[in-house]
């Protein structure tokens, strides 16, 4: 490689890592994070303030990283990567010195983690579009195969820094956080050159307010539809929600509407007309709403289920559901960089169909584990699955850039990350409901069932949305009635297995039917990413007859 793109590469990858263990890191420390704002995440009115804090930083990416895109097309890819380095940073900072309690704090905390997206949406939504602009076509997907390791990397490092971090004080997790974005924005200001020269364009001031409202408005009203309304479990029938949805659908038509018509539009919608273009972006959408939310419900499922069963307590399930999830990060790792460097050799096809099928099979397999599982099939299993996303990604992305023309890369790679991380907070909201759901049928029963023996009721149901983010945060939400009972009593109730033993037969069910949805939603993937042409050698540095055709369209359009 030359200095450029090691330079190139160096800046991205650090981008990267700092996003996925941020991530790790949050949710690995966020029974730290609310214990040291004295903030109880297990009251049915504090479920809004948790969502918001997993769910914000997605939501504001999701919204803004087109226009980011865009902005960075006409003004420099280069330093607007840094821009991000150093709002990421000082979003960080912010948040490590929040001195807030209760919900105050938490609100702080909100806030700050939208800023933090923004720093991110610029990192995100440059990094693919700098590689793309260093590296050949025919390296490109080794490149962004490297740039997937370390991304995985990080991913590993957040789960262990955040875990040895929150146990001294969760604010070291956003000074760490402070820390790398520092070294990043002076290592990209020093290094990080614009190949490609900034483009004249002015920027779709309608067509970037609609879709940022319409897609804001849309994840806010499916998010709130997960609270309780009025003594039922969801929030469906909240006239709010429901208005919400209509009104961002109604913006996100017209938001179409405009950008088929204005001169410069902000999602520049005849790039969907080039064929790997548009495969590769419905496959990454397609595998996204079939992953993300089940990743988080696996860390619920151990964090809830199997790591109490097997005597460990509350306060330590977060850092080792992690740690055991770190197989599957790894699967990723492993195949990612290989899947990178074949398909700069012979092409994508194959590599990307067989890896969501291969992803699929691994998701199939776990759903006939018992909620008591063997751990070593449990590895092997969520590896297979790493392992087929691994093969996925690195060249799916690789033509989707690839294919675009030079001065679009931008507004390309905003486009695929909206469409993705819209399509990710989709995921979570839909699984996490239909695992509500299938837990409230029963819950309740259960929970008496397992009390009953010993003389105790309910003072009130336990809404099934608290027993599962319960379960995320290592807490025991059955802890309360302990108190006053004969510590022979009390110390069976507060055994992990007693609480497991109740809610687990009506977790598995849920936990099975989202395998299955996600299965079927892989398969369709990997049938979608079949009809790609996949092939990146030979055009090398040249604009095909689809590119010119769109520069045109959009010069005679200016």
């Amino acid at each position: 490689m030359e200095k450029g793109q090691i330079m190139a590469l160096s800046n991205t990858s650090i981008g990267i890592f700092m996003a996925f263990a941020n991530y790790n890191m949050i949710i690995i420390a966020l029974p730290s994070i609310f214990k040291g704002l004295d903030f109880n995440p297990t009251s049915p009115d504090a479920l809004g303030y948790l969502i918001w804090v997993i769910l914000g930083y997605m939501v504001i990416t999701a919204s803004l990283v087109v226009t980011l895109g865009r902005v960075s097309d006409i003004k420099g890819r280069a330093k607007f990567y840094t821009i991000g380095f150093l709002i990421f940073a000082l979003s960080s900072a912010l948040l490590a010195s929040i001195v807030a309690k209760g919900t105050e704090g938490v609100t702080e905390m909100i806030i700050f983690r939208l800023l933090q997206g923004v720093g991110g949406g610029f990192l995100m939504v440059n990094s693919t579009a700098v590689l793309t602009d260093y590296f050949d076509k025919r390296e490109l997907g080794k490149a962004l195969g490297l740039n997937q390791v370390a991304g995985l990397v990080g991913g590993v490092a957040g789960l262990v820094i955040g875990g040895i971090l929150a146990t001294f004080d969760w604010r070291y997790v956003f000074v760490f956080s402070a820390i790398v974005g520092i070294i990043g924005t002076i290592w990209s200001y020093l290094t990080l050159k614009d190949v490609q020269k900034p483009i004249s364009r002015k920027i779709d001031v309608v067509g970037n307010t609609l879709f940022a409202s319409g897609i804001t408005v849309l994840l806010v009203s499916l998010t709130y539809g997960l609270l309780p309304y009025k003594g039922e479990e969801f929030g469906w029938s909240d006239p709010w929600v429901i208005g919400g949805i209509i009104i961002s659908l109604f913006m996100i038509g017209f938001f179409i509407l405009v950008e088929r018509h204005v001169k410069e539009p902000m999602f520049q919608l005849s790039l969907f007309k080039i064929r790997d273009f548009s495969t590769s972006n419905f496959a990454n959408i397609i595998s996204s709403l079939a992953r993300q939310g089940i990743l988080l419900i696996l860390l619920v499922f151990l964090q809830g289920i199997w790591l109490p069963l097997h005597g460990i307590p509350y306060s330590q399930t977060p850092f080792w559901a992690g740690i055991y999830l770190i197989p599957n990060t790894l699967g990723f790792a492993v195949l990612g960089p290989i899947s990178g460097i074949l398909s700069d050799k012979y092409g994508s096809k194959v590599l990307t169909t067989l890896g969501l099928t291969v992803s699929a099979i691994g998701f199939l397999g776990l759903s006939f584990i018992p909620y008591n599982f063997n751990l070593m099939e449990f590895f092997a299993l969520t590896f297979v699955m790493g392992a087929g996303m691994g093969l996925f990604m690195a060249p799916n992305t690789a033509d989707m850039m690839a294919a675009v023309p030079v001065d679009m890369r931008g507004s390309s790679s905003g486009m695929r990350a909206s469409l993705q991380n819209t399509a990710s907070a989709i995921s979570v909201v839909i699984y996490f409901g239909i695992l509500i759901s299938g837990m409230s049928a029963s819950l309740t029963a259960s929970l008496d069932s397992a009390l009953h023996p010993f003389g105790i009721t309910l003072p009130y149901n336990i809404p099934a949305a608290v027993v599962i983010f319960s379960a995320l945060l290592g807490y025991d939400p059955l802890s309360f009635i302990s108190s006053g009972l004969p510590s022979s009593v009390a110390v069976k109730i507060n055994s992990p297995k007693f609480f497991v033993s109740a809610i687990a037969p009506a977790f598995m069910s849920g936990f099975r039917l989202m395998l299955y949805i996600s299965v079927g939603l892989l398969l369709i993937a990997a049938i979608v990413s079949a009809l790609r042409s996949g092939e990146r050698v030979g055009r090398v540095g040249d604009s095909t007859k689809r590119e010119q055709k769109i520069q045109r369209t959009s010069t005679e359009r200016s």
